[in-house]
């Protein structure tokens, strides 16, 4: 069996990454509030699915919800505005590098009155450079509805590149690959 990959280093959380704008950070406690906002979002669940009652996120959400290994929040002026994430990509889903999968996944979420204004490309940047000095040489692989304009500006923006589409979620589906040699912004 193959070493399973892991998109991130033993230690965690690193220290806050600074961006122009933004702080990517480890999540807190103040941080719940803007977590049942982001799942709760209609806008938000556009693409992922749709968004999840509002009432049943307040009895569900831990106290510090998203306090794991490779979830970045993203902080604008003190305050939490989304997420970014690097997980492995799970090996039953379409869309891989590697026949055993595995591979480190960009996932993100603002919440709608953060779109617009640059802050997923920058942040998603700090998260790949991040990821670069603690994995070198290691890809990333990023999936997006086709259909989502913005992603996919924001995918070729950090330097993804396509490697295939399927149907998933009963929607065509974007999948492609950075990697460090890449440059992401």
């Amino acid at each position: 069996m193959p070493d399973e990959i892991t998109p991130h280093p033993a230690a965690w959380p690193p220290a806050p990454i600074r961006t122009e704008r933004l702080v990517l950070r480890a999540s807190e406690a103040r941080d719940r509030a803007a977590f049942v906002e982001l799942f709760a979002s209609p806008e938000v669940g556009t693409y992922i699915g749709g968004s999840r009652p509002r009432d049943e996120l307040e009895r569900a959400m831990p106290e510090v919800p998203g306090r794991r290994p490779g979830l970045f929040v993203i902080e604008l002026d003190g305050a939490m505005i989304g997420m970014t994430t690097l997980d492995p990509r799970d090996a039953e889903r379409p869309g891989h590098l590697r026949p055993e999968g595995g591979e480190a996944e960009l996932g993100y979420m603002f919440l709608p009155q953060a779109w617009g204004c640059g802050y997923a490309a920058e942040a998603c940047a700090a998260a790949l450079d991040w990821f670069a000095g603690a994995r070198p040489g290691e890809p990333v692989v990023l999936t997006t509805q086709a259909a989502n304009d913005r992603a996919m500006r924001v995918a070729r923006k950090l330097g993804f590149t396509e490697v295939e589409r399927f149907e998933e979620y009963g929607a065509e589906q974007w999948f492609g690959a950075w990697s460090s040699a890449t440059p992401s912004g």
